[in-house]
């Protein structure tokens, strides 16, 4: 079980028949907003006339943000809440979600009102019906400090992984079968969901949503942010590019380390027989090579061993899905 799930708790009203729709929303100090979005949610779906539910992700709020919804179950049966004792960040609140959730689509929303869920739901989910997997949400009129570096994020993933969306990290509509797929998600993967949908094979499309300004409260992201994320960006660009070939990375290099090691030693060859002159720095650079190569290759070994071990654990573990959903 999950770190998020031991250090939360969830209190629900009576659950409902198979809903169609889960909608998700984490919050962190959203008492200001948080009445509004779950009212703003539930009209969408009576709307619709869609079975739904709404989980509300408290992520160790200290502002009254659970006691509040504590009080709005009463009033909206479609609510469940999860409470985080401490802030997990939201990699883990989804986490949570996604396993505490029973629609077949699950529709990712934030709680400061910058997304609307009358509007944003119902685009989603007709975009959805278009034959997509996942659809992503474009802000349009988007006016804040982080415009600049969205766009450069948005444009060294499009440039990394080929996932031909403008705004990655905003709302999101998935299938159930998109969320069963999911590796484990790691600190700050939720930046990511679309690339490893997309590197599944699953369908990733787009719809224009209406940007609107945060009401109350203030942004979780600072500019502080911008350097992790580079490198989460890296790390799951390779992790999606070799997880299942490491070989082809670290033997790659490790080739490349020996034929340079080799032609340096052919060089040093030709020196010594034609001219009798010696180049002891670069003999033991052309060694350092030589060994750093070997050492790549057998990392890349281990990695392929490692690989093997996680692919029969992912069979068990569907074979034992298969087994529960078939006895339940």
């Amino acid at each position: 079980m999950s770190q998020a799930v031991r250090s939360s708790t969830i209190t629900e009203m009576a659950p409902l028949t198979s809903p169609y729709v889960t909608v998700l929303i984490p919050a962190r100090d959203e008492v200001a907003t948080i009445a509004q979005v779950v009212e703003k949610v539930d009209r969408a779906l009576q709307d619709m006339e869609k079975a739904g539910e709404l989980i509300v992700i408290d992520d160790g709020s200290a502002d009254g943000t659970g006691e509040r919804l504590e009080s709005l179950r009463a009033r909206y049966p479609i609510l469940r809440v999860i409470h985080h004792r401490r802030n997990l960040g939201l990699t883990a609140a989804l986490r949570a979600g996604f396993e505490a959730a029973r629609g077949d689509v699950i529709v990712f929303l934030p709680a400061d009102l910058e997304s609307d869920p009358e509007t944003d739901i119902p685009l989603l989910l007709d975009k959805l019906n278009e034959g997509y997997d996942v659809v992503a949400g474009w802000r349009q009129g988007r006016r804040d400090r982080k415009v600049v570096a969205s766009t450069i994020y948005n444009w060294t993933c499009r440039w990394l992984f080929g996932v031909r969306a403008h705004d990655m990290n905003w709302i999101k509509a998935f299938r159930r079968e998109v969320i069963e797929a999911f590796p484990p998600l790691r600190s700050d993967w939720h930046r990511f969901l679309l690339m490893i949908a997309a590197h599944q094979g699953f369908r990733v499309g787009e719809v224009r949503t209406p940007y609107h300004p945060r009401r109350a409260g203030r942004s979780k992201f600072g500019i502080g942010r911008i350097p992790i994320s580079l490198l989460d960006v890296l790390v799951v660009w390779f992790l999606l590019t070799f997880s299942r070939a490491p070989m082809r990375f670290f033997g790659g290099l490790g080739l490349a380390a020996l034929t340079a090691s080799g032609l340096i030693y052919v060089y040093l060859a030709y020196l010594w027989f034609a001219f009798a002159m010696q180049k002891r720095p670069i003999f033991w650079l052309a060694g350092s090579l030589a060994i750093a190569g070997l050492l790549l290759i057998l990392i890349g070994f281990v990695a392929e061993l490692v690989v093997s071990q996680e692919e029969r654990i992912v069979r068990l573990e569907e074979m034992i899905r298969r087994q529960q959903r078939s006895g339940s």
